[in-house]
Order: structure tokens, then sequence, then C-alpha cells
């Protein structure tokens, strides 16, 4: 009689190991009212992803994958006619900044967004840490930029 039990469990195993090995993602271990309370909800797919991985025991993500559009490419602001008062975009330039001088300044924004200085005569200088920048529109297409803290503006088109 103790060669069953042994049998039963040679035979389940397989069965246990393979249940073992299946992961229930978050959206399928949750209602969908936890889902919501818990802000799951506001993930992005690739952030949900990453999150069940996490959770799965995989330290190491997956890239993003190259079909995905960046921020930068969703957003039109600043590429297109017909800007909006309301259109301000908020970011910030990575890395030591050192101000702009007329036409020459490049801006590489966090949010992937590039924009150039397009005014000849604007100058500032200055020795700053990852600024935080507000571009706003202003009167026939034209679009600002203006680091926090100081007054100064610079008038910019958007490359990227």
């Amino acid at each position: 009689m103790p060669r069953l039990p042994a049998l039963l469990l040679l035979a389940l195993l397989p069965l246990t190991l393979a249940h073992a090995e299946e992961f229930s993602s978050l959206e399928e271990r949750m209602s969908a009212a936890e889902f919501k309370a818990a802000g799951l909800d506001k993930l992005t797919p690739e952030e949900l992803a990453n999150l069940n991985a996490w959770i799965r025991g995989r330290r190491a993500l997956a890239p993003a994958s190259a079909a995905q559009p960046s921020v930068a490419e969703i957003d039109r602001r600043g590429l297109s006619d017909g800007v909006k008062p309301g259109d301000v975009i908020v970011s910030r330039i990575l890395g030591n900044f050192r101000g702009w001088d007329g036409t020459k300044t490049v801006f590489e924004l966090e949010n992937g967004m590039v924009w150039k200085s397009t005014d000849p005569a604007a100058k500032l200088a200055v020795n700053l840490q990852d600024p935080v920048v507000r571009i706003t529109p202003g009167f026939m297409n034209a679009w600002f930029l203006q680091v926090e803290g100081y007054n100064a503006k610079v008038r910019v088109k958007r490359l990227k």
C-alpha cells in the first residue's frame, strides 16, 4: 500500500509544477473595484507589465517596445499651427545647464522634446543642474522658454 501514495505523488508532480509556474497577473487576482481603488488603472500597459514582472520575481524588466511612440512623438505641441493659450509645457532640462546664447542653443527636455532658441540677441548665463522650464505659447505661433526662478525668456521653435 505505501507504493500507491508514492505513485500518486509522482503522477501529480508534473501538474503541481506546471501550476507553480503559472502566474496570475494583478488584473486576474483583483476585482475591477480593487484594481481601480489601488490606482492601478492609471498605469500604462508597459508599467503594468513591468509591475507584474517584478511581482513574478523577474528583476530584469523587458525593454519598451520599439513600436511604442515616445511622449515627445505623441505630444504635438509646438509642431503644428493652432496654438492654444493653455498649451503650457513644463519639463526639465537634464544635466548641467549654462543658459542660452542667441540661436545656437538646443534644449533637450526630460519629456523627450527638443527645442532650439531662435532669437539672435537673447543671452542668459547661468550654471544650474536639472532646471525646471516652462514653454508657453505666444502671439502668431511663437513659443517662449523660461527657466524657473528667472524672468528672462527666449523665443524657441520645436525640433522634435
